[in-house]
C-alpha cells in the first residue's frame, strides 16, 4: 500500500496557527492534499491532547488513529510533537527543535508526565524544555522503545542542530550518547536529501521531509512528505522502514525546491539583501547596508561542513522529487501576491475536483488532461514544476523564495532550477 504522509505539522494550540488547525480541518486538507497519513502534532499540549483523544479513535486495519465519527475518512493520523530544548553546552546556548513519534495515548500520557518536569507544557503547542538533547532522547526511549526522536529542520539558522547561531556541527555532538537512538533527519524546507548527501556523516541516518505546518492556514499541509510502500500499513513498520532507511519501502520524498524555503542564501529582510554561499563569503557575512551580522542561509551552511563535491549522489537510498505547491504555482502564473483569493482557489478548487487531490494534479495529470479544465499556461506551468524546468528566486532571512515566469502569464523559456539536484525520479517508476 502507498502511504504519503506528512508527520510534522501544529495545531491550533501552537504560535502562529489559528482556530482552522484543528483536527477536522487538518483530515479534510490532507485528503484535499492527497496525505493519507498526518501527525496530530503537539500532542504534549494537554488541551490538545484532551481533542485529540475525544475525536480520535483507533484504526482496526492499522493500529493508527481515525476521526472517530467519520469512519469513511481516508486520512489516519499518527501521534506526534515538536519540543525544543534549550541548553548549554561547552559554554554557548544551544536551542534544538526536536520531532517526537509517540504509537498509543498511554504512551504519551507518560512522556507528558515526564517532560512537565523541564517545562511548562501549556504555554505552547511545542513547549520549551529546560533539558540537553541527549536528555530529552532518554526519557522519551525510558518510556517506550518504539517512540522515536529525530532533529526538526536541521538545517534552519534558529533552533535547528545545525542552524548556525546556536546549533552542532555533528548529529554525535549534539545527542552525545544518545544518538543511539537518532535514526534520522528532517531535512526542511530550505534544503534537500542532495544537499544532505554531502556530509558523509549523515550517511547513517534516513532523511525524512514534512511540512511542518506552523500556519494559520490547513492548506499549507503536505508541501513536504514522504512516500512509504508498505505490506502492512501499522505505526510499527513505519517506524522499522526509518530505523533501517530501506528503500524499497521508503520510496521517495516530496520536496520543494529548496531555494523556495525562507532561509536557503544568506541576507537581511530588513536591508532587502541577499546573497549565494561565494557572495556571502566575499562580504565577510556582513550585510553592506547596515553593517550588521548577515543570517546565514542553509546553503551556505551546507558548504562549511560538507565534504563531499556539490553532485555527490548517493545510490541504494529513498530518492526524491522537487515539487512547489499548486496553490503558489497558481498564483504566480495570475500575477497575484498572495494564494488567499478567490482567483487562485477557483482554479484549485476546478483542479482538485477533477483529479482528485493536489498530489494528483501535480504529479499524474498530462497536460492534456490539464488544459481541458484550466488556461494552458496554467497547465504548462504545472508540467514545468514537475519536470524541473522552472526557476525560484532563493528565500532569505524568513523571506520565501519565488517561482519566477518571465510574465504573470507563462514563459516558454526553458530554465533550469537554481537548485537543480542530482538522483531525481522518474515518477513512471512508483506512480
Amino acid at each position: 500500500m502507498r502511504v504519503i504522509a506528512d508527520l510534522h505539522v501544529h495545531g491550533r494550540y501552537s504560535r502562529a496557527s489559528s482556530s482552522q488547525m484543528n483536527l477536522f480541518e487538518i483530515s479534510r486538507y490532507s485528503q484535499i492534499k492527497g496525505l493519507n497519513l498526518v501527525g496530530t502534532g503537539d500532542f504534549t499540549q494537554p488541551d490538545w491532547l484532551k481533542e485529540a483523544k475525544q475525536l480520535l479513535t483507533p484504526d482496526a486495519d492499522t493500529g493508527l488513529f481515525r476521526i472517530a465519527d467519520k469512519p469513511d475518512a481516508q486520512t489516519r493520523f499518527m501521534l506526534t510533537a515538536e519540543v525544543c530544548t534549550i541548553f548549554d553546552y561547552k559554554g554557548t546556548s544551544k536551542k534544538i527543535h526536536h520531532v517526537i513519534l509517540s504509537p498509543n495515548f498511554e504512551v504519551v500520557e507518560q512522556l507528558n508526565e515526564r517532560l512537565s518536569l523541564f517545562g511548562d507544557l501549556t504555554s505552547d503547542g511545542r513547549p520549551t524544555l529546560n533539558m540537553t538533547a541527549p536528555q530529552l532522547v532518554e526519557e522519551v526511549m525510558n518510556i517506550s522503545d518504539w517512540n522515536m526522536v529525530f532533529p526538526a529542520h536541521a538545517w534552519t539558522p534558529w533552533f535547528s542542530i545545525f542552524g548556525a547561531f546556536s546549533g552542532f556541527n555533528s548529529v554525535d555532538d549534539c545527542y552525545q550518547d544518545m544518538t543511539k537512538h537518532i535514526h534520522a533527519i528532517e531535512t526542511g524546507l530550505s534544503s534537500d536529501p542532495a544537499m544532505n548527501w554531502r556530509l558523509s556523516t549523515l550517511d547513517r541516518f534516513t532523511l525524512l521531509s514534512n511540512s511542518d505546518c506552523h500556519s494559520f492556514w490547513p492548506w499549507r499541509i503536505g508541501r513536504e512528505a514522504n512516500v512509504f510502500e508498505l505490506s502492512n500499513y501499522t505505526y510499527n513498520q513505519i517506524i522499522d522502514t526509518i530505523k533501517t532507511n530501506d528503500p524499497t519501502r521508503l520510496k521517495f520524498t516530496i520536496e520543494t525546491d529548496p531555494a523556495y524555503g525562507k532561509y536557503h542564501w544568506t541576507g537581511h529582510r530588513n536591508c532587502n539583501v541577499s546573497y549565494s554561499p561565494s557572495e556571502a563569503t566575499k562580504f565577510a557575512n556582513i550585510c553592506p547596508v547596515c553593517r550588521r551580522r548577515l543570517t546565514k542561509g542553509v546553503e551556505q551552511r551546507v558548504e562549511e561542513l560538507a565534504d563531499r563535491p556539490f553532485d555527490f549522489k548517493r545510490e541504494n537510498v529513498p530518492t526524491f522529487m522537487h515539487l512547489l505547491p499548486l496553490s503558489e504555482i497558481i498564483s504566480t502564473v495570475f500575477g497575484v501576491d498572495t494564494p488567499s483569493t478567490q482567483t487562485v482557489w477557483n482554479k484549485y478548487h476546478t483542479l482538485i475536483n477533477k483529479f482528485g487531490n493536489e498530489y494528483s494534479v501535480l504529479i499524474d495529470a498530462s497536460q492534456e488532461a490539464l488544459a481541458s479544465v484550466v488556461d494552458l499556461p496554467l497547465a504548462e506551468t504545472i508540467v514545468k514544476v514537475r519536470e524541473g524546468v522552472f526557476n525560484v528566486t532563493p528565500g532569505y532571512d524568513g523571506v520565501y523564495g519565488k517561482l519566477i515566469l518571465d510574465t504573470p502569464y507563462l514563459s516558454t523559456v526553458k530554465i533550469k532550477s537554481t537548485t537543480k539536484r542530482v538522483q531525481q525520479l522518474n515518477m513512471s517508476d512508483f506512480w
